[in-house]
């Protein structure tokens, strides 16, 4: 008897047990798996791990009898010292190895470089980052930007200067020692005519005005590493908010609501986005045609075996919440992967999406396909589509290119070899065609990143950019010789396919203006100027720490060419540039740019920047927000025809409905430039579902204008101007370790 009341107690139990593990929530369940996953990845063999490696260093460093076999590895712990942001124990540790250790040349070399670049990184944390300002590492640097606290800086000048001394050819070592230079505010007039670099080239154009910096005014200068960025307006009230996340799973998201007063809170923890971590891009997307944008976020990008790290749908409940559906909907993946693009591929009205993952020899990560089954839940076809990508893919973008009312797929890859698949989904059912080689768009013998389709010279055909990635030379390197004229090789620098109307692309990138390295990362375009040519800015870098490169600002000149306006505009950070978007934040008619910055590793966290635009002119604007009813609510693939009058001559504008490139998110509302134009004479929409096209005509310029599909009639909204240099603080500390 008591042994049957025994068996009782132990299946309720069990029963109890089971039934609190079904109702533990959907967000539980993430973070219990990120949880999970981030403590397997603290191991050493994973090079981002750097407590983990530090431990093995120092475990090789006890047990090990002879100290000529310890250099290498004294070597490799001041280096992950550096990537843990340890650098005053960097440098004490090398400073003890010059003095303890006889070194032959090549060593020696080594060694003093090592020195050299954690005395630089010790500048640069005692002032870019502690004592944080609004020029801080702006290149080229000067006036604010211009370091207060200097012995570390100029300890690693005399360190360069010596090796150069035995080694002229060091290019890298001179592109770092002019960049100290800048900071002690003695560049160019201390610089030793053999070592000194001039910055002329990046000043190109002096029509543009300088924008400023003010993410620390309005508390969106959070400091941690490189990760996504998504500006869109996610509880409807018409103004824009911005999301964040961080590549890192000790790091959570942040969700800066707009507050429509000029200021922004971040309410990461109430809107449960708090509870999130890791996610080296992001993007919105409306899966489920609510009309409350929802959040896609994806994980374990560059990580290799260890980046088996599950993406995130976190689905926008209309009250300031998110809801992680991942499991539920069908879409928990586990691959490596930041490139994802969410496209209405079947036209059916409901949005899909299609990630690329980062395969490599000996781990295959097989790009997905996920069909959206109209009940919150997908269904993964990337192999019966013809889409299974076996290759190291960064970016990813959808577009029709070929304007036959179908969303084709443009793909970067790491692998020296693009994608190009035309879709020829035919009742209902996805298929692609690889016309990559047909399209002229493979040969390119070297990693690509960034992407995305636009029309850049408004022909109503889309063209395509991908920016150029890997190379073998180190970045630094690169710099130095390019800046000498010593070295010149296509890798590294921005591709443009100019659309020939026929199929096929032309690379138009040399005669574009496109001929300096930049090694863009995160990136997106906007206009600046509100001319209705698009410009984009590059978010630049790789993890080493030796990879100084300014971000990048392109302006279109008139669809014909772009000019770098990089150090005139003053966004020229030489901080690892992550997920930009481009957004008119204050509501002045001139379009903002916010960065993502940080890096691979924590001791490379860096502060996001949000630069305002002092506007560029007297151009016009409109701005479309676009919702579709047959189509999906979100209007992504609608094509837009704006004709104006400019002056006195008749153009169009041609846009699709968007977030913009494959690392970053702009709004998905539509900020249209229209030069000299007091109005939109026509404008006519493509919905993707139906083909139909609406037409509407006499916009005003100036204005927020509302169209829904199927309705004759637009509305008209309101925006508050805001002006954020208000109480602008030139420094903030920051005591964080």
């Amino acid at each position: 008897m008591n042994f049957g009341k025994s068996i009782l107690i132990l299946v309720g139990l069990a029963s109890t047990l089971i039934s609190c593990r079904q109702k533990r929530s959907s967000n539980a369940d993430m973070v219990e798996m990120l949880q999970q996953q981030s403590q397997f990845e603290s191991n050493a063999a994973n090079p981002y791990s750097c407590a983990a490696v530090l431990a093995h260093q120092d475990s090789i460093i006890n047990n090990t009898a002879k100290s000529a076999d310890l250099f290498s590895i004294y070597i490799s712990k001041a280096n992950t010292l550096l990537q843990l942001g340890q650098e005053q124990k960097s440098v004490n540790l090398l400073d003890s190895l010059n003095k303890t250790f006889i070194a032959d040349y090549n060593n020696r070399q080594l060694l003093v470089k090592t020195m050299a670049l954690a005395y630089l990184r010790l500048g640069e944390r005692t002032n870019c980052i502690n004592h944080h300002s609004a020029e801080a590492c702006l290149f080229p640097i000067k006036g604010g930007g211009v370091y207060t606290y200097k012995d570390a800086t100029e300890k690693a000048i005399t360190l360069y200067q010596q090796v150069l001394k035995s080694n002229p050819d060091d290019y890298e070592s001179l592109w770092l020692l002019n960049i100290a230079y800048m900071t002690t505010g003695n560049y160019p007039q201390q610089v030793p005519p053999q070592y000194l670099i001039k910055t002329e080239p990046l000043v190109t154009d002096t029509a543009i005005k300088p924008f400023k910096d003010v993410a620390m005014n309005l508390g969106l200068a959070i400091r941690k590493m490189g990760g996504g960025t998504i500006i869109d307006d996610f509880n409807n009230d018409g103004y824009a908010d911005i999301i964040t996340s961080s590549s890192s799973l000790a790091e959570h998201m942040h969700y800066f609501r707009n507050n429509r007063n000029g200021s922004f809170t971040d309410i990461a923890r109430q809107s449960g986005l708090g509870q999130f971590t890791g996610g080296l891009n992001i993007m919105q997307t409306d899966y489920n045609n609510d009309g409350f944008k929802d959040i896609f976020v994806l994980r374990g990008a560059w990580k290799g075996k260890f980046g088996k790290e599950p993406n995130s749908l976190l689905r926008n409940n209309g009250n300031g919440t998110f809801t992680d559906v991942t499991r539920q909907s069908g879409l928990l993946s586990c691959h490596p992967t930041q490139a994802a693009t969410w496209a209405d591929f079947n036209n059916d009205g409901w949005l899909d999406v299609f990630i690329g993952n980062e395969s490599q020899a000996g781990d295959e990560n097989l790009s997905e396909l996920y069909i959206n089954n109209k009940n919150g839940t997908f269904t993964e076809q990337a192999a019966a589509a013809n889409c299974r990508i076996n290759m190291f893919v960064k970016g990813v973008t959808a577009g029709d290119y070929d304007n036959d009312g179908r969303t084709d797929l443009f793909v970067s890859t790491m692998n020296g070899r693009n994608v190009l698949l035309k879709n020829i989904t035919e009742n209902g059912k996805v298929i692609f065609k690889d016309v990559t080689v047909q399209a002229k768009v493979s040969d390119r013998n070297a990693g690509t990143f960034a992407t995305w389709f636009w029309d850049y010279d408004n022909d109503g055909w889309l063209d395509i950019l991908v920016s150029g990635y890997g190379n073998s030379a180190p970045i630094g390197y690169r710099l130095g010789a390019e800046a000498l004229n010593k070295y010149q090789t296509s890798g590294g620098k921005v591709i443009l396919y100019h659309n020939e109307h026929n199929g096929t692309f032309i690379d138009i990138s040399q005669q574009s203006g496109f001929n300096k390295v930049s090694f863009a990362m995160g990136a997106n375009f906007g206009d600046i100027d509100n001319d209705g040519f698009l410009d984009f800015y590059l978010g630049t870098g790789n993890p080493l720490f030796t990879s100084l490169i300014p971000n990048q600002l392109y302006r279109n000149d008139g669809g014909k060419r772009f000019t770098n306006v990089t150090t005139r505009a003053n966004v020229g950070s030489l901080q690892k540039g992550h997920a930009i978007a481009f957004a008119d934040l204050d509501n002045d008619g001139n379009q903002d740019i916010f960065i993502n910055q940080g890096g691979a590793f924590t001791g490379d966290a860096y502060q996001n920047a949000l630069f305002i635009n002092p506007g560029q002119g007297n151009n016009h604007w409109v701005n479309l927000l676009i919702e579709g009813t047959r189509s999906n609510k979100a209007a992504i693939g609608a094509k837009l025809k704006i004709t104006f009058l400019d002056k006195g001559i008749e153009r169009s504008v041609y846009r699709d409905v968007n977030s913009g490139g494959s690392f970053g998110s702009n709004p998905l509302m539509q900020h249209i430039g229209i030069g000299c134009a007091d109005l939109v004479s026509r404008l006519e929409i493509t919905w993707p579902v139906t083909g139909q096209v609406q037409h509407f005509s006499n916009l005003k310029s100036g204005v927020n204008y509302k169209i829904i599909e199927g309705l004759n009639k637009f509305s008209t909204y309101h925006l508050t101007k805001f002006n954020f240099n208000y109480l602008m603080p030139q420094v903030i500390c920051n005591t964080e370790n």
